[in-house]
């Protein structure tokens, strides 16, 4: 990273959300950019362990400069490779401004398919051009080699419903793919005899690894599933995007309340401060200009949406900075008890 006064070590927690991950790469792209913050591990879910494996990757080309153009490179190819996808936004949807596919036909058409027909019908072959453009993209030798930035991706296994952490020393781009895997879109991925979905049912992303792992005790989560909303959804289409919202948001909760609940712990004495770690919590968010983004713009790929995403997380991140940095190390910027209030 580049030369600072004062460059403090965080961890980074990234949310799982397709398309909506070119957010997550605009808050990366502001850290390795700003250099005031180190990373030492990162836990990442679906989209969220595409981003980490990506910088990853471009770390061990360079630093923080070869990451920023990695995450660059796999994104654009993303937008290349969605022009040939039959779902794509209708002339309403361009007319209007919209970046859901609320009212694409195709859009409209696989969504009620994968409701009724699973993929192993609907794909028999397990075609999926997203794992060829990952391998295109990462060099997965350097990822496992790499021994500056502890890397953990989350999946769900199928059997069992318990969250998988797969490390970086074992890490193949099955196990990414497993962690991005949608059971209405995809074949569950199979590892090693077991198979596995997208880890964002049970860890969207996972916290533990970072507390036991990892030195720092901040935990930085970039959240891309907005947490609260005043309105109580009224349309069907609403109703379902709030379920999505919710259902990824879950184990994520669950998490925060043990923080939580250790936090007290140790505040109040019952648990000794040498022995367990108080993890000190901060959130990047944009949850106002992601609010009105529904569920179906996920699968949005294009280019000028990816591009508008990652600048909302640019300016995020550096709101973040210039608000929160002197708190590293020293506070949680969030006050996670108040979130179960």
């Amino acid at each position: 990273m580049s030369e600072t006064r004062d460059c403090r070590p965080i961890n980074l927690a990234l949310q799982g959300g397709g398309a909506h991950g070119a957010y997550t790469w605009g808050v990366l792209d502001k850290l390795f950019e700003d250099g005031r913050v180190s990373l030492e591990g990162i836990s990442g879910t679906s989209a969220g362990a595409m981003n980490a494996v990506v910088a990853v990757h471009g770390w061990m080309l360079g630093g923080a400069d070869r990451a920023r153009e990695a995450l660059w490179d796999f994104w654009r190819a993303v937008s290349l490779a969605a022009r040939n996808s039959p779902i794509q936004r209708s002339p309403w949807d361009v007319l209007t401004g919209t970046w859901n596919l609320d009212t694409s036909p195709s859009y409209l058409t696989f969504d009620i398919l994968s409701r009724m027909v699973s993929p192993y019908e609907l794909n028999p072959l397990n075609i999926n051009p997203l794992r060829d453009l990952l391998l295109r993209q990462v060099d997965f030798e350097r990822v496992t080699s790499c021994d500056e930035i502890k890397l953990f991706i989350s999946a769900t296994n199928v059997r069992t419903g318990r969250v998988k952490v797969f490390n970086r020393h074992e890490l193949t781009a099955d196990m990414v793919m497993a962690s991005a895997c949608l059971p209405f879109m995809f074949q569950a991925v199979e590892i090693d005899g077991e198979a596995y979905w997208d880890g964002g049912y049970i860890g969207n992303p996972a916290l533990f690894p970072l507390a036991y792992e990892c030195i720092s005790r901040d935990v930085v989560i970039v959240q891309i599933n907005p947490i609260e909303r005043a309105e109580v959804p009224r349309s069907a289409r609403d109703i379902l995007n709030r379920v999505n919202e919710i259902s990824f948001n879950a184990a994520l909760m669950k998490e925060l309340r043990a923080v939580n609940f250790v936090g007290r712990l140790i505040e109040e004495g019952h648990l000794d401060a040498d022995r367990y770690k108080q993890l000190l919590i901060h959130r990047i968010d944009a949850e106002e200009e992601l609010k009105p983004l529904g569920a179906s713009s996920k699968m949005n790929a294009e280019w000028e949406f990816l591009k508008l995403l990652h600048d909302i997380g640019q300016r995020a991140a550096e709101t973040w900075l210039d608000e929160t940095f002197h708190r590293l190390g020293r506070e949680s910027s969030i006050d996670v008890r108040a979130l179960f209030e």
